[in-house]
C-alpha cells in the first residue's frame, strides 16, 4: 500500500479510479452477464451497455451508434488508424501524422508504412505546435487519413484540431485525433472539433484501466482487425467489458461536469509550481510555455541534472513524477517528443513531467517546492544519492 503522505504528480500516466466509478463497477460485477444473450439476464446487461454508450455519446456530442468500446486508448488509436486507412486504400495510400504523437499512433503509422503506405511525419516548433501551413503543404490527392493528437501526453501542448481538420477535409482526407489526455480538461464535442474519429482511455480520467472508447463518425468506413463476433456494431469483436464500460461512462460524465472547475483549480496549482521552480532554480526551461497547454501538465528541463537522478531523489522524498511519457519509463534515451522541440541534448536528458490531478493540493505543491531546489542543487554539484 502506498503511503498517504506521498505526493502523486503523475496523473497523465494514470490517475486513480474515482469512488463513483468503483461503486458502479462493483454493482455491475454482481450481475455481469453477456449483453449479446437474448435471455432476461442478457437483456439487462444490454441495457447497462446501451446506457453507457448513450452517456459517452452525450459528452462527445455524438450518436450512440458512433461509439465503439475498446480495451483502451492504444487499441482505439490502432483501430481507427489501421481500420480507416485500410478501408480507404483504393483512394490512396498516404498518411499524415506528427513526430510527437503517442507511440500507439506512431507504431500504427509504421505498420502501414511497412505495408507500402507513404507516411509524412510533420515537425513541430519549439513549443510543440504544428503549423497549419505545414499540413496544407503535406496534403496530396492520395492522402486518405490525417492523425494528430488533440493534446500531447508529455508536454501538454494543445493542437488546433478544428483548424487542422478543416484543412484536411478540404483536401479530401479524413481526420483522427488521439484525445486520450483531454477528458476533464478540454471540450470534446466531435462536431466542434470536426474530426472523423477520436480515441479515449479510461484510466486518464479516473475510470479503470483496460477500457477505452473510439468515436467513429457515421458513414466512415473502418476495417476491423479484431475478428470474431459482431459486437460493437461489427467494428470490435469480443464480449464487452461491461463493468469497466459502465464505470468509464460514469467517470467521463463526471469529468465533463467538473471540467471548468478542475481546469481553473489545477491550472492555478500548475502555474504556482512552475513559477516556484523558475524563481528558485536557475537554468530551467518550461517546455511548451508559449503554447496552449493542458491545465494539469508541466514539463520542465533541469539542465545539468539528469532526469533519472531527479526522479530517484524525488521518489525518496515521497514525490512521484515522470521522465517524459509513462510508456518510455525505464529508458534513458530522450523522449521523441522532447527531442522534437530542439532542446540541447543535455537538456533533453533532464526533463521531468509533473502532471496534477483531482487529489493535488496547494500544500503538496508547496512541499515539492520546499525540497526540489536542494535536490537539483545537490545533483548538479555531484552529491551522492541521499534523501534531502
Amino acid at each position: 500500500m502506498v503511503s498517504v503522505d506521498r505526493i502523486y504528480l503523475d496523473h497523465a500516466a494514470t490517475t486513480a479510479t474515482r469512488p463513483e466509478a468503483i461503486a458502479v463497477m462493483t454493482a455491475v460485477l454482481g450481475s455481469d452477464y453477456n449483453p449479446s444473450s437474448l435471455h432476461a439476464e442478457g437483456r439487462a446487461a444490454r441495457t447497462v451497455l446501451d446506457r453507457a454508450r448513450e452517456s459517452v455519446a452525450r459528452v462527445l456530442g455524438a450518436k450512440p451508434r458512433e461509439i465503439v468500446f475498446t480495451g483502451g486508448g492504444s487499441e482505439a488509436d490502432n483501430l481507427a488508424i489501421l481500420g480507416i486507412a485500410r478501408a480507404r486504400k483504393r483512394d490512396g495510400r498516404h498518411l499524415i501524422t506528427s513526430v510527437i504523437e503517442h507511440h500507439a499512433v506512431l507504431h500504427a503509422a509504421d505498420a502501414l508504412e511497412s505495408d507500402g503506405w507513404e507516411v509524412t511525419r510533420l515537425g513541430v516548433d519549439s513549443s510543440g505546435q504544428i503549423a497549419p501551413e505545414a499540413l496544407r503543404a503535406a496534403l496530396r490527392p492520395q492522402t486518405t487519413l490525417v492523425t494528430l493528437a488533440l493534446a500531447n501526453n508529455e508536454i501538454g501542448a494543445i493542437a488546433p484540431i478544428a483548424e487542422l481538420a478543416a484543412i484536411a477535409h478540404a483536401a479530401g482526407a479524413l481526420v483522427h485525433t488521439d484525445a486520450v489526455q483531454a477528458p476533464g480538461q478540454l471540450a470534446l464535442d466531435v462536431n466542434a472539433l470536426g474530426v472523423d474519429s477520436l480515441a479515449l482511455s479510461g484510466h486518464k480520467f479516473s475510470a479503470p484501466k483496460g477500457v477505452g472508447a473510439l468515436y467513429v463518425r457515421s458513414g466512415t468506413q473502418i476495417v476491423s482487425h479484431i475478428l470474431g463476433g459482431g459486437q460493437e456494431h461489427g467494428v470490435r469483436a469480443g464480449t464487452e467489458n461491461l463493468a469497466g464500460i459502465a464505470a468509464f461512462a460514469v467517470a467521463l460524465e463526471l469529468a465533463e461536469a467538473e471540467r471548468q472547475a478542475f481546469a481553473a483549480r489545477v491550472g492555478a496549482l500548475r502555474d504556482r509550481l512552475a513559477a516556484g521552480i523558475v524563481a528558485a532554480i536557475p537554468g530551467v526551461r518550461v517546455n511548451a510555455a508559449g503554447a496552449p497547454r493542458l491545465p494539469n501538465s508541466l514539463s520542465v528541463a533541469f539542465t545539468d541534472a539528469p532526469g533519472d537522478l531527479l526522479l530517484m531523489r524525488l521518489d525518496l522524498e515521497g514525490i512521484a513524477a515522470s521522465a517524459g511519457s509513462a510508456c518510455a519509463a525505464g529508458s534513458l534515451e530522450p523522449s521523441h517528443v522532447i527531442a522534437a522541440l530542439g532542446l540541447p541534448e543535455a537538456a533533453q536528458r533532464s526533463v521531468i513531467r509533473f502532471s496534477l490531478g483531482r487529489t493535488t493540493t496547494a500544500d503538496q505543491i508547496d512541499r515539492v517546492l520546499a525540497c526540489l531546489p536542494n535536490i537539483v542543487r545537490e545533483i548538479r554539484s555531484g552529491a551522492s544519492l541521499h534523501p534531502v
